[in-house]
Order: C-alpha cells, then structure tokens, then sequence
C-alpha cells in the first residue's frame, strides 16, 4: 500500500516519522491549520501521486469522560462540528440547511483492525466522532454545547475534515487518528500535555505501520 499521512505542522509530523521508521511505504505531508489549508494541501499531494489510503493525524483535544490526555482516538466519524449557521434555536448543521453534510462517515474496516491493533500494543484508544472546528473551544459552556449536540463526541482538532473531503472527492479511503493532549475546554496551558500526546502518537504510528504494511 501507498499510505499518505496529513499532519498539522511538523512536531506533529516528527513524531509520526520517528514511530513509521522511514518506512517506504508511508509517505508524511504537511497540511498546515485548518480545515482549508488541510483541503488544498491534501488535494495537490492526491494529483501528484497515487494512494490507497489517506490518514489525518496528529493531536487534539479529548472530551473529558470519554477521551484522556495520553490516550488515543480512531474516528468513526469526522464531523465539520462549526460549519453551518446560528439561529433563534441554537444551531444549524449544513445537513439541517439543506447545502450538503458536515459528517463524513469513515470506512469501517481499516478503523476496527487499526483500533484492535492498538489496544493489543497496550496503547488506551477510543472509537468515536472527531469534530474538526475552526476555532479551538476555550470554554466549557461551548464544550458543553458541543457533547451535547454531537453526542459521543470524543476530540476536537481542525484539519480532518478538510484532509476527509480531498481525499473522498480523490476517491481514496481516509482514517482520523488523534493523540489527546488536553481537555476541550477552559484554555488552561498548564495542563497540556504534549510530549506525552506526541509520544502516544509517535506509538501509534509504529502499530499503523505494522498494520498496513
């Protein structure tokens, strides 16, 4: 298999690098912040070469109760959880407008053997939706908001569904793969934990690249 693998910006990048061993079969591309960057950055990467699989990857914010800092989420869903439009009752997803979804469903099969894989390696991994937003929550009513329109939602980040939709409008299977290093919520700097969320995806990439090779 060609696997293509999007990642936000190069730490994020390296850890994945350092867990794949320069294997040849991977190849590891910069998507840059956002839904749009990740879009056009992952739709060139899709003209100039063939893939079988494309992975959005990285770390993310965890909702407390269902997603830890340190631990891992496999997307069964990429939701684009702010694209659509306020009213007098609260929000309006794209689907609720009429103009196209804002969820994209992930292929079942690479998911599972990828998240089985993972707990065998002893990594902690939750399957659930991963909402991608264009501004990060910094509150908890908004975390709060969130759950409880998305129920199940478990991470937040901003570059899967832009990476999902070049690679489904490509024709190529696609995966969301998060490493949590703080909670959606209050921007608390003093509680992330980074290195310790790079360190669990630069382990996961390693599990990936036993599976898919």
């Amino acid at each position: 298999m060609n696997i293509l693998v999007m990642t936000a910006v190069e730490v994020e990048r390296d850890a994945v690098l350092r867990g794949l061993h320069n294997c040849s079969s991977f190849h590891v591309g910069i998507a840059g912040v956002g839904a749009a960057s990740a879009a056009a950055r992952t739709a060139t990467l899709l003209a100039a070469a063939p893939y079988d699989l494309v992975i959005s990857a990285g770390i993310a914010g965890g909702f407390a109760g269902t997603a830890e800092i340190g631990s891992l989420v496999m997307a069964d869903e990429i939701i684009a959880a702010d694209l659509g439009a306020q009213s007098a009752d609260g929000f309006l997803s794209l689907d609720e407008l009429g103009f196209g979804s804002s969820r994209i469903q992930v292929d079942r099969e690479w998911p599972q053997r990828i998240t089985e894989a993972l707990q065998s390696a002893g990594l902690s991994v939750h399957t659930g939706p991963i909402l991608t937003v264009s501004t990060v929550t910094g509150s908890t009513a908004t975390a709060t908001e969130l759950s409880k329109r998305i129920p199940g939602a478990a991470a937040e980040a901003m570059e899967g569904y832009g990476v999902a939709i070049a690679a489904q409008y490509g024709g190529v299977p696609f995966l969301e793969l998060r490493a949590i290093s703080n909670p959606v919520g209050p921007r608390d700097r003093s509680a992330w934990r980074i290195q310790d969320a790079l360190q669990a995806l630069q382990s996961a990439s390693n599990v990936l690249m036993e599976v898919l090779t």
